[in-house]
């Protein structure tokens, strides 16, 4: 993505709106709350608990802790905060158990639409929430608004650059993490040899690697060299939150899992960290490339 195209993307906040954070792991809360700082929006932080592992990064911030099974507060800590718009930013690696949510008025407006959710899946959990907050006044905003520089351009992003193997492996990947991401399971597969030999589950990206560099390690994929991981956002997905991300660690993994490179959707994946992800890819030999999305972007 250019600096001009960034600069099109960007949020426009106006002066005086609170912005808050409902932060899980990695570093995609730090870069979101440190641009929000810089563009005079100090952010309020409301770490899901147990689930953010940058907190020295964040202490600079006003912040609030809430079990996820605490969710029915939600609403009355915002208006107590008076926060105008909300990003949901970083992994929230498991979800609310229902038997150990705490009894309140709160809790009574969400179960419904927390029941509904958790019945359709990751993406569906996050659309029904998303509406849930703005019914009641709450912007739900994207990462990629407040950090348009976050999202992956279109092209070769490093100096290695896929073979025509590669692109065998890059289209088939595709194919299949669409088809995972219809069913709302997940956003990433891996071929080798121009087939799909693994699909991201539960376990999400870094266990997708981990796996298939066992399968190396076992023999299973004999004679297979290089291979590619695909990313990109599930068809009609809501963007607003969850868009696919790569970042150091996704670039040592799939080195790791012999790997020759990542394709990613370009305006529609997020590159964390980003000098540095590509610095280490560089550095690695292996390729990051920005695909054209090949639909239109839902989500507003």
């Amino acid at each position: 993505m250019t600096k001009a195209e960034a600069a099109g993307a960007k949020l426009d906040l106006a002066p005086g709106s609170r912005v808050g954070i409902i932060a899980g792991g990695g570093s995609l809360p730090v870069e979101v709350a440190a641009s929000l700082a810089r563009q005079g929006h100090p952010p309020v932080i409301i770490a899901a608990e147990g689930e953010v592992d940058r907190k020295q990064e964040l202490a600079a911030y006003e912040a609030e802790q809430l079990a996820l099974e605490d969710f029915g507060s939600l609403v009355p800590l915002l208006r107590r905060k008076r926060i105008s718009h909300l990003v949901l930013a970083g992994e929230i690696r498991r979800r609310p158990k229902l038997s150990a949510m705490r009894p309140s008025l709160g809790l009574l407006a969400v179960v419904p639409t927390v029941v509904m959710g958790l019945a359709r899946g990751d993406d569906g959990l996050l659309r029904i929430l998303t509406r849930f907050l703005e019914k009641r006044g709450i912007k739900v905003v994207g990462a990629h608004e407040i950090v348009p520089e976050l999202l992956a351009g279109k092209g070769p992003l490093t100096q290695a650059e896929p073979s025509k193997a590669d692109w065998r492996d890059i289209e088939a990947a595709r194919v299949a993490a669409k088809a995972i991401g219809a069913l709302d399971i997940g956003q990433a597969a891996i071929a080798i040899g121009g087939r799909a030999i693994a699909l991201e589950g539960i376990e999400g990206t870094n266990g997708l690697l981990e796996r298939t560099r066992q399968l190396r390690d076992h023999g299973r994929l004999a004679g297979k060299t290089r291979g590619v991981l695909v990313k990109c956002a599930k068809p009609g997905q809501e963007l607003r939150a969850d868009l696919p991300t790569i970042g150091p660690r996704t670039v040592e993994a799939a080195q790791k899992a012999g790997l020759a490179g990542i394709a990613v959707e370009a305006g529609r994946s997020l590159i964390l960290e980003g000098p540095d992800t590509i610095a280490r890819a560089n550095a690695l030999g292996l390729f990051i490339i920005g695909l054209p999305a090949e639909e239109p972007a839902h989500g507003h």
